[in-house]
């Protein structure tokens, strides 16, 4: 075991309300969770998909937003203070001689630990790649899909393009340490929050960013290095300097290397058992959309209940010598000074 490798009882991979309920049941039992996610937040397609929009069938909530939803949860595990990893993808997992797993990231982070959760919805989401020829060579170089360390974007020339939440978040956090920024959308009408678009439109009336109107047209640059960018508008072509390239043009749903792992799948969905939600791999669980057994019902409330059974038995496995006592939050003093509400 090397001085790098991040060691922890449970790496749960997937931050929507499945994973972070997950945490709240490892806590209260004891186990130290990481969180890692693919997206730049938490909330998984609650927060990426229609944070705003009303759920109207969580238990003791008549009407709640996804983004609602989120952050009661977040304050939730709070007390747990599990750790979170934005912007990564597992994309390696190996099962050790001693049945823990070692699992990577894209990011080059390794993580050690007893007991793996998937609760990666529908799997994955990955960035949908612009139709631009040649896109690929440039990706990682000059080509980015979020932000991991904002001083590799320090005195570019930014381009980004697309109208939603991403695009003008990143427009605004990244204008202050660019050299130029532009900004492209296929209209002039944006789907962000109205704050960040004035925000936005104040920053192109002080002429700190630029604002086009078009569609992207083509890449120039040797060796995946970034030079220009070719847009097609409705005046004709337009030619920008750019040395980093972020497209937000929405995200798609892929199982991704989860596929690879060995587990038994059905339908591209991962199969558990109902008792403890276990995968055919033992020590790996699956819980919430991404599974499927029968009568499986595809709702957030299913998912908090096969997070309540699984972590029962991450326990037994992590700690097979003690002995656990079921208790109620409700009137379990011990819990309660876990929570810090005794």
């Amino acid at each position: 075991m090397s001085g790098n490798e991040i060691v922890t009882d449970v790496v749960v991979i997937g931050a929507g309300p499945c994973g972070l309920f997950a945490v709240f049941e490892l806590g209260l039992l004891d186990l130290k969770c990481h969180v890692i996610d693919i997206l730049d937040r938490p909330g998984g397609q609650c927060a990426e998909l229609y944070p705003e929009k009303p759920i109207y069938d969580i238990p003791g909530f008549p009407v709640i937003t996804g983004q609602g939803l989120t952050d009661n949860l977040l304050a939730q595990i709070a007390p747990f203070s599990p750790e979170f990893h934005y912007s990564r993808m597992v994309n390696g997992l190996e099962r050790l001689e001693d049945g823990s797993f070692r699992l990577e990231t894209d990011a080059g982070e390794v993580f050690l630990a007893k007991v793996v959760v998937i609760a990666a919805g529908g799997g994955s989401f990955q960035p949908k790649r612009p139709p631009v020829a040649d896109i690929e060579a440039y990706e990682g170089k000059s080509v980015f899909y979020s932000v991991r360390k904002m001083d590799d974007f320090r005195d570019q020339d930014i381009v980004i393009v697309g109208g939603g939440d991403s695009a003008l978040d990143w427009t605004l956090n990244l204008q202050p340490i660019a050299r130029s920024l532009t900004l492209v959308h296929r209209r002039d009408a944006f789907r962000a929050a109205p704050d960040s678009v004035n925000k936005m439109k104040a920053l192109v009336a002080d002429g700190k960013i630029s604002l086009l109107i078009g569609q992207i047209a083509g890449l120039e640059g040797p060796d995946g290095n970034l030079e220009r960018i070719h847009f097609a508008t409705d005046a004709g072509d337009v030619s920008v300097p750019a040395t980093r390239l972020m497209p937000f043009f929405g995200l798609t749903m892929k199982l991704g290397p989860v596929a690879d792992w060995g587990l038994e799948l059905n339908d591209n969905l991962i199969v558990v058992d109902t008792e403890k939600f276990e995968t055919s791999v033992p020590g790996i669980f699956a819980i919430g959309d991404i599974n499927t057994y029968p009568g499986k019902l595809k709702l957030i409330l299913s998912g908090f209940h096969e997070a309540a059974l699984m972590a029962q038995r991450a326990k037994k496995i992590i700690s097979p010598d003690e002995r656990v006592i079921f208790q109620y939050t409700t009137s379990s003093t011990k819990l309660q000074k876990k929570l810090g509400v005794a």
